[in-house]
């Protein structure tokens, strides 16, 4: 008998603990649409409603970057999605008027994490 009860509490806890962990990884999705939002405004482009919606967020992306939309199913092969995305990602930046080469953060653990949120907030 107790051991249900033990069942009971590790269940309730496991779903607190996931619900946290979706809470954390929704708003950490918002935060980076915003950011790509904030990043194609700043270029002069309005991204609409598409930068909410996974995968088709990449349609305004591309778009800002100079690069044909169709090159979304480039971004799903691997090892050939590195590569475009590495340019994508560069064209951005330039746009933005920074160096292309800032695309560098992409592959430095840890200062990663700040490279899209730089390009969004910075001026």
């Amino acid at each position: 008998m107790e051991s249900s009860g033990n069942d009971a509490v590790a269940a309730g806890a496991s779903i607190v603990v996931m619900l946290i962990a979706l809470a954390i990884a929704v708003g950490v999705y918002l935060f980076t649409c915003y950011c790509f939002k904030r990043i194609c405004e700043k270029c002069g482009k309005d991204p609409g409603i598409l930068i909410w919606i996974p995968i088709v967020q990449l349609v305004p992306l591309l778009e800002l970057a100079g690069m044909a939309v169709w090159m979304i199913i480039l971004l799903l092969i691997p090892i050939v999605n590195i590569v475009i995305g590495v340019m994508m990602w560069a064209k951005i930046c330039q746009a933005r008027g920074k160096s292309p080469w800032l695309v560098v953060m992409v592959f430095i653990p840890i200062v990663n994490i700040a490279f899209i949120p730089y390009l969004a907030f910075s001026e």
